[in-house]
C-alpha cells in the first residue's frame, strides 16, 4: 500500500504553475478519471470554516465527496481546478448535484484561516466545505490520498513559499475509499461526465 500510495503521489505532483501529470490508470467508461486501488481515507479530523472539526471519513455524508488540497494564494492551478470544477459541477441535473460535495482543504494553514478560505470558496459555490488544521495533520491525511503536501519555506512576512503540491481532484465514495481521481487538466465536460457515471456505478 505505501509503494503505491508514493507511486500515485508522484505522477500527481506539479508545481503550481507545473505540467499535468501522466496517467495512473485507465478505465474506458471515464472521460478522463484515473482510477486506482481504493485508498483508505485517514479520518482525523480538521477544522472547517466555521471552526468545527471535519473528518474526510465521520463527517462525509453524501454519496460522493470530492477533495482538492490547494491555497488560496496560488496564483494559477488551484483557481484553475477549481473554475473548472464548479463548472462542471453546474452541468448536472439536479438530482445528481445534491449527491456530491465538494472539500477544499489548505496546505497554507498560517494563511488560509477559516474566513479567508471561507471568502476564497464563496468565490466558487457557497456550499463548498473549506478545512485548515495543522501542517502535520493536513499531510497526514493527504498521504492517505497519494496527496503531497510541500511544508515549504517560511517567508519573513509570515506565511510559507509552497514550491509544490499534488493537483489531483480525489472523488472519495460512503465506503470511506478513494478508487480514482482527477488531474489538473480536466475540462468542466468532463468533471461533469465522470462525476456522472461514478455516480452510477456507486448507486
Amino acid at each position: 500500500m505505501a509503494a503505491g500510495l508514493v507511486a500515485a503521489a508522484l505522477l500527481a505532483l506539479t508545481a503550481c504553475s507545473g505540467a499535468s501529470a501522466d496517467s495512473a490508470g485507465t478505465d474506458a467508461s471515464y472521460e478522463k478519471a484515473q482510477t486506482h486501488k481504493p485508498y483508505v481515507v485517514d479520518p482525523a479530523a480538521l477544522t472547517d470554516t466555521e471552526g468545527k472539526p471535519y473528518s474526510l471519513v465521520d463527517d462525509t455524508d453524501k454519496p460522493l465527496t470530492l477533495v482538492f488540497f490547494g491555497y488560496t494564494h496560488c496564483p494559477d492551478i488551484c483557481p484553475l481546478v477549481m473554475s473548472q470544477l464548479a463548472s462542471g459541477l453546474t452541468r448536472l441535473d439536479p438530482a445528481d448535484r445534491d449527491r456530491v460535495d465538494v472539500v477544499f482543504v489548505t496546505t497554507d494553514p498560517s494563511r488560509d484561516t477559516g474566513p479567508a478560505l471561507r471568502a476564497w470558496l464563496d468565490r466558487y459555490d457557497p456550499s463548498w466545505i473549506g478545512l485548515t488544521g495543522d501542517l502535520d495533520t493536513i499531510a497526514a491525511v493527504g498521504k492517505t490520498l497519494a496527496v503531497y503536501v510541500d511544508e515549504g519555506a517560511e517567508l519573513p512576512s509570515g506565511g510559507y513559499d509552497l514550491n509544490s503540491h499534488s493537483t489531483q481532484v480525489s472523488a472519495i465514495t460512503a465506503q470511506d475509499t478513494s478508487p480514482l481521481l482527477w488531474t489538473q487538466d480536466t475540462s468542466s465536460a468532463q468533471f461533469a461526465q465522470d462525476i456522472h457515471t461514478l455516480l452510477q456505478k456507486i448507486d
